[in-house]
């Protein structure tokens, strides 16, 4: 039908499917539009640029982030629950805003690159759909930037989106990887069952932790320092 959208004819049955053509133009349109909308919020917010008090809270998330993403339940095909590493990543932009959260992320994406994706990728598009891409979008909780329950909501959607470009990965590359015997009938939600497994298994245990009294109190005394000049 078109380079975005194909139609696919198997066991008698008839069925839309996009293209590789079309998840890449689907995340060149995600990019440009949190772009954009980073640089509108951005504006916008009266947030604290990268100086020194938010390079070290940064830089100290960062160092967490990285050490919990180590003690991990991996999964069989890539993937693991970790012990809380992407929600030091989110705080950050909830504590500085869009543009800082960003940053902090693309920094993490890196470090994640390094720790478990540079030694083997099965193409440059593939690894920024699994790396630089998925990790950097943990920054987007920065468009919560001192909202009402900003923290809470940053994190669910960050995680969420994440979850996306990874799902994206799965369908463009690594469904290409299952074995004969994979059901077909499967092939269309297993992407999407696979990835979100992981990431919502995380964020429903570190949302439950965050909600403790005492660490919800502990997490106010830190992002009030924070902000605090």
């Amino acid at each position: 039908m078109s380079k975005f959208i194909k139609l696919i004819e198997e066991d008698g049955y008839s069925y839309y499917a996009m293209t590789k053509s079309g998840y890449i133009a689907l995340i060149v349109l995600m990019i440009l539009f949190i772009a954009v909308a980073a640089l509108i919020i951005g504006k916008r917010q009266k947030a604290n640029k990268l100086g020194a008090k938010s390079l070290a809270f940064a830089g100290i998330a960062l160092a967490l982030a990285f050490v919990t993403s180590y003690i991990k339940f991996e999964m069989p095909m890539g993937g693991s629950v970790t012990l809380f590493s992407m929600f030091f990543i989110t705080i950050i932009g909830y504590i500085y805003g869009i543009n800082v959260g960003l940053i902090t992320a693309f920094a993490y994406s890196l470090l994640q690159f390094i720790q478990s994706g540079g030694t083997y990728f099965l193409t440059p598009f593939q690894t920024c759909c699994d790396y630089f891409l998925a990790f950097t979008a943990l920054g987007v909780a920065g468009f919560w930037y001192k909202k009402k329950h900003g923290l809470v909501i940053g994190y669910v959607v960050a995680c969420i989106v994440r979850g996306l470009f990874h799902t994206i990965g799965g369908y463009m590359y690594w469904m290409d990887y299952m074995p004969k015997s994979f059901p077909k009938s499967l092939a269309s939600i297993y992407p999407i069952v696979y990835n979100y497994f992981y990431i919502l298994v995380e964020m429903i245990v570190t949302l439950i932790v965050i909600n403790l009294p005492p660490v919800k109190k502990a997490i106010k005394k830190v992002v009030d320092l924070a902000q605090n000049n």
